[in-house]
């Protein structure tokens, strides 16, 4: 069974969300996971087959706690298959302009961190506007009105596909061998 480890940072708490359902549907589907929030703990990623790192965009970069987490492990993370999944409402916006500054921030992130993960996925994000501060939620309704989401403050907002979640599971799961202590294969995919 493929060991795998999920290190994640989370503002909001959407991206801890995320890498919960994340790691329950690789357990689903018979893999061994052990959940990290970064600057929790200090697993070591040379005891797993692979390694998924989740963070999410605020204010135009990651937490710098999991930028420090991935520069300590650096080395290892190159050693074995891994992906880096991006937590952002930006995703949403069909607009070539946001996605260079997506870009650009993903390559911020590498230079930071100096890593750069077999494979990227990105994930929308909520609007978590109850839990917001009156500036922070003005600030992001400003943000979200210019990017055609809800504006409606008197509730939080989901955007995170959950289906699309299940099947990049699944094909995580059907990247691994399945027999104990066989290594994970998860292929080089485009952002």
């Amino acid at each position: 069974m493929p060991r795998l480890l999920i290190e994640y940072a989370s503002t909001d708490g959407q991206t801890a969300k995320i890498s919960l359902f994340l790691a329950d549907e690789l357990q689903r589907l018979g893999a061994d996971v052990d959940l990290e929030e970064a600057g929790r703990g200090d697993l070591n990623p040379s005891d797993f087959d692979g390694v998924i790192v989740a963070a999410s965009i605020h204010a135009g970069g990651y937490q710098k706690s999991l930028i420090r987490w991935v520069r300590k492990h650096r080395l290892l993370l190159e050693s074995k298959p891994s992906v880096f999944l991006s937590v952002c409402l930006g995703i949403l916006e069909d607009n070539p302009k946001t996605r260079a500054h997506l870009d650009r921030i993903l390559d911020q992130f590498a230079r930071l961190s100096g890593w750069r993960a077999t494979q990227v996925k990105e994930v929308a994000g909520a609007l978590k506007y109850t839990r917001y501060g009156w500036l922070k939620r003005m600030a992001m309704r400003y943000i979200a009105g210019k990017a055609g989401g809800s504006t409606d403050t008197s509730r939080d907002h989901e955007y995170t596909d959950w289906d699309d979640l299940r099947a990049f599971a699944a094909q995580l799961a059907g990247q691994t061998e399945r027999r104990t202590g066989g290594p994970v294969h998860m292929e080089q995919r485009g952002r």
